[in-house]
């Protein structure tokens, strides 16, 4: 056992394995480049001025343009978990198991590596703060993916950005967050730097906006809650206004969030040693100015994978370098790895490729490549002037941005030769994708914390969730003794773990007996107290939500200590006595190992 590996095995924190590093780091090798690496969710390649939208202005962010390079043709995937998965492991996402954005089908393999450890291997303290959307539970979480420090959130979306509920600190559940979520994320990426400003560090910032709910303090909002939009999208009936403008607004807190980064590594004098990046995990979330490109959020078109893509690096990268050879997430990886000048730690085959000599302006002869994009079973492929699309349409990007003419019968050599290409992609990606049989782990020693959420179990009878999308939501309408509630899991290692359910429960409803059970193991306790707050969120929409659950401050029902045995089956939660009109309401089941 190495000795990062017996410290956390022993308890020791992230703060102390730091430490422990740094020391063993002492005297090596001169120091490599830190690496910060911020992601937006659902910011469109037209959410920035520097891309020419004057709806906003987006100084800090477009500076990194002008101090660095911008890919004018970057791509990602249509949506979150899968971009994420690509940026992670330089492979294309459904070879890591990523088919959904929720109930499970957002996890990364376990046996992928990541750009976490590969930045870990080799001395780096590895941060990640804010949306981590690649799995929960551990090995899943972060902490089981390279990262030393995590705090943020692992589901897709969040019911409230201010002082947000149950974030999770290293697997521990906080009460709540502080004011609202990107200025508190941003407040723990400044102390994460600082801290670690004496050696190399990876900071990875998925931050969590402007994905919906559409909320933003006051001051971003107020020049926007009435603002005339001079740029609209190429079918502007399409558009709703309300939400491009709440957009508009949480891209530019963003963009003060940036700057508050950039100020910190100026002051901190890590500037010019640090690799600086930014992008979004897929276009945006709504139909709005996007440069006249067709599709958004969801789609393979060329709106839903472009994304602004960014990045400094003072002293190596040439400033102001408009770069216009395509790239995508899956490049980012070896990317980062060679200008670190550190080995990638997966023995896999990577789909990406190294930018080093495009960054640094050593390229000579570059190739022609294909960038597949795909979800739900939709695949397009990209090269440098084409994009073929997933009913076979092909259309010249160079000459027709918007995708408005189909070149398929004008140009069938070229169809044919990517509809061939993109054929023999889905042979090899996509059959037996969606066939998940992946349990949900509990109860590994090193993480003795296990997080069982409404989003990844089943309900049964009457039991619903709060909302249509999975993530962020709780069960409810739980009204007789036969509704149960299931997480099909895999306990790691045999033991005596201490159960709680987060739950609500009216006055009036106070008196069920529930029952939690695995595999013949069993506890059982009263809801005893009331707990029946109000709901959450709906003060701070900008807009109206269509899909995310409100929240509730669910307080932990602690059933007692039950032994479960290593190995599978079903964890049911199920009511022995209905007391009232209802059980109550489940946010999640918690089950910590006890030592």
């Amino acid at each position: 056992m190495n000795r990062r590996t017996f410290l956390k095995a022993a308890g020791v924190g992230a703060a102390a394995m730091v430490l422990a590093r740094r020391a063993e780091g002492a005297g090596s090798a001169p120091r490599r480049p830190n690496v910060v690496i911020i992601l937006a969710d659902d910011q469109g390649w037209g959410d920035l001025s520097i891309h020419g939208n004057t709806n906003l202005s987006t100084p800090n962010i477009d500076s990194l343009a002008r101090t660095g390079a911008r890919f004018e043709r970057f791509f990602v995937c249509p949506v979150c978990s899968p971009t994420r998965a690509e940026f992670l492991t330089g492979r294309y996402h459904p070879r890591g198991g990523v088919h959904d954005v929720s109930t499970g089908g957002e996890r990364l393999n376990l046996d992928e590596k990541t750009i976490g450890d590969t930045f870990n291997a080799a001395g780096y303290a590895t941060g990640a703060f804010g949306k981590w959307h690649n799995g929960m539970q551990y090995p899943y979480h972060p902490n089981g993916r390279g990262f030393d420090e995590f705090y943020g959130f692992c589901s897709g979306h969040w019911g409230d950005y201010f002082d947000a509920l149950f974030l999770d600190h290293n697997g521990q559940l906080l009460p709540h967050g502080n004011g609202f979520l990107i200025d508190d994320l941003t407040e723990h990426v400044m102390t994460f730097i600082e801290q670690n400003k004496d050696r190399p560090f990876f900071c990875y910032v998925p931050y969590n906006t402007p994905h919906s709910p559409m909320q933003v303090p006051d001051r971003f909002w107020q020049q926007f809650a009435n603002l005339e939009l001079k740029m609209r999208n190429r079918n502007p009936a399409s558009e709703e206004v309300p939400f491009t403008r709440a957009a508009l607004a949480m891209c530019e807190n963003i963009d003060w969030n940036v700057g508050r980064i950039l100020a910190h590594l100026d002051a901190l004098k890590l500037a010019d040693n640090t690799i600086l990046i930014y992008f979004s995990d897929n276009g945006p979330n709504s139909w709005r100015w996007n440069g006249g490109m067709k599709g958004r959020k969801g789609s393979t078109d060329e709106g839903g994978v472009r994304v602004p893509f960014l990045i400094r690096w003072p002293g190596h990268i040439p400033a102001g370098a408009r770069i216009p050879q395509i790239a995508g997430a899956i490049d980012l990886l070896p990317t980062l790895a060679d200008m670190a000048g550190i080995p990638v730690a997966s023995t896999k085959p990577l789909d990406g490729i190294t930018l080093k000599p495009l960054l640094l302006g050593t390229a000579k002869d570059w190739p022609d490549r294909m960038i597949f994009s795909h979800w739900s079973g939709k695949v397009s492929v990209r090269t440098q002037a084409y994009r073929l699309d997933d009913a076979g349409q092909l259309f010249d990007l160079e000459a027709d941005p918007g995708q408005d003419r189909d070149l398929a019968k004008e140009q069938p050599d070229v169809a044919a030769r990517l509809s061939k290409a993109l054929d023999q992609w889905k042979a090899e990606m996509l059959p037996g994708l969606k066939h998940d049989n992946r349990p949900f782990p509990v109860g590994y020693p090193q993480f003795p914390i296990t997080q069982l959420p409404a989003r990844d179990g089943v309900p049964h009878g009457n039991v619903k969730r709060s909302a249509g999308a999975p993530n962020c939501s709780y069960f409810t309408n739980w009204t007789a003794a036969g509704d149960s509630m299931t997480w099909d899991v895999e306990v790691a290692a045999t033991g005596k773990y201490e159960a709680a359910v987060y739950y609500t429960c009216p006055k009036a409803d106070v008196g069920s007996t529930i029952e939690l059970s695995l595999n013949g193991s069993r506890v059982e306790a009263a809801v005893s107290e009331a707990n029946d707050p109000p709901l959450r969120g709906a003060e701070h929409d900008r807009v109206k939500r269509k899909g995310e659950s409100y929240v509730k401050d669910f307080k932990p029902n602690r059933l007692g200590v039950v032994e479960l045995k290593q190995g599978r089956g079903l964890l049911t939660l199920r009511a022995l006595k209905v007391a009232g009109r209802q059980v109550m309401d489940v946010r999640m089941v918690l089950l910590t190992r006890l030592p």
